[in-house]
C-alpha cells in the first residue's frame, strides 16, 4: 500500500511539475492580445501629432487621416476594411498624384488599402502598411461614374500578366500604364513602387528617353492587379525605421532575370506556418504603440478627413479635443530583422529569398 501511495505521490508530483511547465510557457502568451486585435479594433485614428513608429512591417503611426471616399480624381474600394488611413504627407501625396494622373490622361485612381486608423498589424492581408506610409492603387482606371457601394467591395481589379506567365498581357497594358508609374515614381517622396516582375519587364522593354525613374520600380510577388507606393520616413518621425536606398541603375539587369527563374515560384515549404501578424503581440511592437493605442480619438471621422484639393483637416490632428499621453522618451527603435520588402540586391547572380506570406 505504501509503494502505491508512493508511486501516486510521483505521478502528482509529476503532473504538477509537467502544469508549471505548460503555465511558464504558454501563460503569459496566452493571456496577451494579438496586436492586429487591438489596432483592428480602432475605428479612428490617434489624434495627436503625426509620427511614424517602427518599421513599415513591424509598426504604427500616429496623428492619421484618412482620403475622402471620393474624389474629384478617385475613388476608394473597399470600404469595409476602414484602411484609408495614412500619414499626412501619404494622403496628400495620393491626392496630387490623383490630380496629375488626370492631367497626363489617365482616367482617375482607384484607391486600395492604405493603413488601418493607427496602424499596427493587420487582421487580414498586408505584412507591411503599417506606419501610414505604404498605399495600394489599381492599375484598373477609374470609370466614368461613381461605384456603388456593394461594387466596391465586391469588383474586382484586373490583372496585367498574361494567364499562367509571367509577363504583361499587350490586350490589357497601355502607354497610360507606363505613365502612371513613371508620375507616381517623380516625386521625391517615393522611395519604390513595388509591381510584379512582368512589368518591371515591360517598362525595361519599352521606356525610353528618361529611364532614371525605373530605379524606383522594384519587382516583387503579386503586384500584377495593383502597384504599392511607398514613401519614405517623414519629418517629427525619429522613431521611424528606414528602408535601405534601392540600388543604382535601372534594375533591368541579372536582378530581374533571377524573377524569370524557377526559384522565386517554388512552393512554400511550410505553408502553415503562423503568419507574423498572427503572433505578434504589443511586446513585438514599438514602446510608443501603447501610447498611439491608448491616445484619445478625433471629435469625428469626418474632422480628420481629407476630401477634394482641401488639406485643413491635417490641422485637426494637431489639435486634439483632449490632452494626448506623450509617447516615452525616444529611445533608439530596436533593429528589425530584414524582411521581404528589402530591396532588390544590387549582385552578378541573385539569391534566391524565400516566399512571403
Amino acid at each position: 500500500m505504501a509503494k502505491v501511495q508512493q508511486r501516486i505521490g510521483r505521478i502528482a508530483s509529476l503532473t504538477a511539475g509537467i502544469a508549471a511547465l505548460i503555465s511558464a510557457f504558454a501563460g503569459p502568451a496566452a493571456a496577451e492580445p494579438l496586436a492586429k486585435v487591438l489596432f483592428g479594433g480602432k475605428a479612428l485614428p490617434a489624434a495627436t501629432k503625426p509620427a511614424s513608429y517602427g518599421f513599415y512591417s513591424k509598426g504604427c503611426f500616429s496623428g492619421g487621416v484618412a482620403i475622402a471616399t471620393d474624389g474629384p480624381t478617385w475613388q476608394a474600394m473597399r470600404l469595409s476594411r476602414n484602411r484609408r488611413w495614412g500619414h499626412p504627407t501619404m494622403i496628400a501625396l495620393l491626392e496630387k498624384l490623383a490630380g496629375d494622373a488626370v492631367a497626363d490622361g489617365w482616367p482617375g485612381l482607384l484607391l486600395g488599402d492604405v493603413s488601418q486608423p493607427r496602424g499596427g498589424p493587420m487582421l487580414t492581408g498586408h505584412a507591411s502598411h503599417q506606419i501610414g506610409l505604404d498605399a495600394d492603387i489599381w492599375l484598373t482606371p477609374m470609370p466614368d461614374r461613381r461605384l456603388s457601394a456593394a461594387e466596391r467591395e465586391n469588383m474586382s481589379a484586373t490583372s496585367m500578366i498574361r494567364k499562367g506567365a509571367l509577363t504583361v498581357d499587350d490586350r490589357l497594358w497601355t502607354p497610360a500604364h507606363a505613365g502612371l508609374l513613371r508620375r507616381a515614381a517623380s516625386y521625391p517622396e517615393v522611395e519604390r513602387i513595388l509591381v510584379h516582375p512582368g512589368i518591371k519587364k515591360k517598362l525595361c522593354d519599352t521606356v525610353t528617353g528618361d529611364r532614371s525613374w525605373l530605379r524606383k520600380i522594384r519587382p516583387f510577388w503579386g503586384h500584377d492587379y495593383h502597384f504599392h507606393v511607398r514613401i519614405g520616413c517623414q519629418a517629427g518621425s525619429p522613431g521611424c525605421k528606414r528602408q535601405d536606398p534601392v540600388p543604382a541603375g535601372e534594375g533591368c539587369d541579372k536582378s530581374l532575370a533571377w524573377w524569370f527563374t524557377e526559384e522565386p515560384w517554388r512552393p512554400n515549404k511550410n505553408p502553415d506556418a503562423p503568419k507574423a501578424r498572427d503572433l505578434m503581440t504589443m511586446a513585438s511592437l514599438p514602446a510608443e504603440c501603447r501610447a498611439v493605442l491608448d491616445a484619445p480619438d478625433p471629435v469625428s471621422e469626418a474632422a480628420v478627413t481629407v476630401g477634394g484639393s482641401s488639406l485643413a483637416a491635417v490641422a485637426a490632428v494637431s489639435a486634439p479635443v483632449a490632452a494626448a499621453p506623450q509617447p516615452p522618451a525616444a529611445a533608439p527603435v530596436a533593429a528589425i530583422a530584414p524582411n521581404a520588402f528589402a530591396p532588390t540586391p544590387d549582385i552578378g547572380v541573385p539569391i534566391p529569398r524565400p516566399r512571403p506570406d
